[in-house]
């Protein structure tokens, strides 16, 4: 009788095996964008030893692969300059026929809820209806993350990609589609956007384990983050869930807007947030550009934590090679965490794109940053990086402090010469440190000459 059942058993298995077919995670799909000019890579599951063959519709060239004895399979398959729609045939004993396919340019959308934002979440984005209505763009495809968690990486998560209307628009990331629309105006081919963003998330939720493993000082700020109601609240919960399924999909790169929940420990978030990209970009095995939005003023209260990320957000920079960051003070609402303006968010990301990336607009794309300040007796010398045209919005300057060794701050005075600004205050005779815009709700008025703001900073070190 045992031997019996276990010839059956045995035959069971021969029949689902005999039955399995190959498939695909669901980012690939119709409808989707692939990397143009490089090698993508695709890859899935199937029976045993079972061979795959690829075929893509824009040459006819055909890629095969074995499955290995964990049942997946990998492939690379070139891609053209850009173009499309494409068909692509992947076969094994079944056949999968990918359609409307496109080439182009890939990016990545991800943060919280600012990112998340569509121009119909809650009051929506400014001139929402007109910008759903003109939403017509069947070259840009969306590709919509659902929300997930997970102690462990996941091997695929739901989704399909949609082409780009009205219809589709309205639900979808608004930075990212104003982000793709300006792309796609200046290069005139398709782009796909991946928007896998959660509002409430620290960015301790979309960063692996490993980092938490490694470094003991950002597991320990990590025990600070409070869970609240919208976000899941444990490390690793969303890069296990909705960033490790989706590698090695090939992206041009990521464009991010988060930093408003990780207040309760600001003071490793500079480090955390280098150490998240790093581990992403090591997960994909390249150096994607990564371009994200500094947050914008906002009332959190009496204690300076907007301006802390701030300055966080500032001075990572420099610890992140390849990236560039969106300054908003201009376009706040600081009654509001959720600035309605995301068109301007949208473009000034594109502008550094264009330009960092893709090397297709000239002039300056990125707000004044502060590099430097010289003593010169009781007054000070505060010079900046792309300061081009440095002017005010106002008959004077505001938003500077200066303070002694006493560490006692004074509003300064404040004049541009030669694109440097010079502060005095009558309050200290002997200047050791400066700051600006140093208030969570501080809405300063000092613009380089492309009409972008200056961020806040301090030249104490944090």
């Amino acid at each position: 009788m045992k031997t019996k059942l276990f010839i059956l058993l045995i035959f069971l298995s021969s029949v689902h095996l005999s039955k399995a077919e190959i498939a695909l995670p669901d980012i690939f799909s119709d409808n989707m964008v692939l990397q143009r000019s490089t090698e993508v890579t695709f890859w899935g599951w199937g029976n045993l030893n079972e061979e795959v063959t690829i075929t893509t519709g824009w040459d006819q060239k055909q890629y095969t692969a074995k499955t290995a004895m964990d049942a997946k399979w990998k492939v690379l398959v070139s891609t053209p300059g850009a173009g499309g729609p494409f068909t692509i045939t992947i076969k094994g004993k079944n056949e999968i026929v990918l359609k409307n396919v496109l080439v182009g340019e890939v990016w990545l959308c991800s943060g919280q809820s600012n990112m998340e934002w569509s121009a119909t979440t809650n009051a929506g984005i400014d001139n929402a209806e007109e910008e759903i209505k003109n939403a017509d763009y069947p070259n840009i495809r969306l590709l919509t993350i659902p929300k997930r968690t997970s102690q462990f990486p996941q091997e695929s998560v739901p989704g399909s990609w949609e082409v780009c209307t009205p219809d589709t628009m309205k639900d979808f990331s608004a930075v990212a589609y104003l982000f793709a629309r300006r792309l796609q105006g200046e290069l005139d081919v398709p782009i796909g956007l991946i928007d896998n963003a959660w509002g409430g998330t620290p960015a301790e939720v979309w960063t692996p384990a490993s980092v938490f493993g490694d470094h003991a000082d950002l597991k320990e700020a990590a025990e600070a983050v409070k869970n609240n109601k919208w976000s899941p609240g444990f490390t690793a919960a969303l890069y296990n869930a909705m960033v490790y399924p989706i590698v090695p999909f090939t992206i041009a790169g990521t464009i991010w807007y988060q930093g408003e929940s990780n207040t309760a420990n600001h003071g490793t978030y500079a480090k955390l947030f280098s150490e998240m990209i790093a581990s992403w970009r090591k997960a994909w095995g390249y150096e994607f550009p990564f371009y994200y939005v500094q947050i914008a003023p906002y009332n959190y209260g009496t204690e300076e934590v907007g301006v802390l990320i701030r300055d966080q957000q500032r001075r990572a920079l420099k610890l992140i090679p390849h990236s560039g960051m969106v300054v908003t003070s201009d376009i706040a609402t600081i009654d509001d965490i959720h600035p309605p303006n995301k068109q301007d968010v949208g473009l000034r990301l594109a502008n550094i794109a264009l330009k960092e990336h893709y090397n297709k607009i000239v002039g300056t794309v990125h707000s004044p940053l502060f590099r430097k300040m010289d003593i010169q007796g009781k007054k000070v010398e505060v010079t900046f990086d792309n300061a081009e045209g440095l002017f005010s919005k106002g008959k004077k300057i505001t938003h500077f402090e200066m303070a002694g060794e006493d560490g006692q701050f004074y509003t300064a005075k404040a004049i541009i010469k030669n694109e440097k600004v010079i502060l005095s205050s009558k309050e200290v005779k002997e200047p050791s440190k400066v700051r600006y815009a140093w208030d969570n709700i501080a809405e300063p008025n000092l613009f380089n000459g492309a009409g972008l703001p200056v961020s806040s900073f301090t030249s104490e070190e944090q």
